[in-house]
């Protein structure tokens, strides 16, 4: 999709049944569209599936001008030009940031969101110190030398050698500015949510077991609690956790979205 801030690559497939839901998968950090592999292969019969590169990485670059704000725009244009009504959102951290704005802004083409390994808007959620280290991480990831910030990004975010090969491929396809910037300003951009925010369709939050970025397991469990969202561990996973243990994500995605047709 051209636009004035740059192309935007997606991909739109699965079922052929004319009245089959849309799912919009969303990735996160300096990943692309293929984390989702696993979840398109599973899903693509019984629902219709979009996937896309998140503008600054993938495909999608150059772009300019990126804020939550044009992303979730850009989705709801790729809607309309598809003549898509309503959507399932399943965004992981970064995307998940995307789905949220997303929702903030056109909560009726929304009828669900799966939030995987993301963090909640509003400043409720972290300490005056949190926000601070978050505001800089930027900077200091921009200390690291190029390949131990690609394998240090890649084994973090991972267990399996499946996710870390993915993560991998996808992250190292990006320039160490490319990446810093992407880091930087996805965090800035979540600091400028000072608002906690609460969505009135159904709300799945995923963390995997063994996610030690950052506080993302502390920040779930407040959020789920303080919103009474449903919140699932994935066992032995870590951030990726759709792809470290994708049978075990995919079951939980699979009984969330039949409860969605009760």
């Amino acid at each position: 999709m051209n636009t004035k801030n740059g192309n935007i690559y997606y991909w739109i497939g699965g079922s052929q049944n004319s009245k089959a839901e849309h799912i919009v998968f969303l990735h996160g950090m300096t990943a692309d569209h293929s984390m989702f592999n696993k979840q398109i292969n599973q899903f693509r019969n019984e629902f219709k599936i979009i996937t896309l590169d998140i503008p600054l990485q993938g495909q999608s670059r150059p772009y300019i001008n990126f804020s939550f704000k044009n992303i979730a725009n850009e989705l709801k244009n790729i809607m309309d030009d598809e003549n898509i009504s309503e959507v399932i959102l399943v965004g992981q951290s970064l995307g998940g940031y995307i789905c949220q704005e997303f929702g903030i802004r056109y909560p009726e083409k929304v009828k669900a969101f799966v939030g995987i390994g993301t963090t909640p808007f509003g400043h409720y959620y972290y300490s005056k110190w949190e926000r601070l280290i978050l505001s800089k991480i930027g900077f200091l990831s921009s200390l690291f030398p190029y390949k131990t910030l690609i394998k240090s990004i890649s084994k973090g975010a991972t267990r399996t050698d499946y996710a870390f090969d993915n993560m991998y491929s996808s992250v190292s396809k990006l320039s160490k500015n490319e990446i810093i910037n992407i880091i930087d300003i996805s965090y800035k951009e979540l600091l400028k949510r000072t608002e906690t925010v609460e969505f009135l369709f159904p709300v799945l939050l995923v963390v995997g077991e063994k996610d030690n970025t950052g506080n993302v397991k502390k920040y779930n469990h407040k959020w789920a609690s303080q919103r009474g969202y449903q919140l699932v561990i994935i066992s032995d996973a870590a951030h990726n956790s759709n792809v470290d243990n994708y049978n075990e994500f995919n079951n939980v995605l699979a009984n969330f979205l039949n409860k969605l047709k009760k």
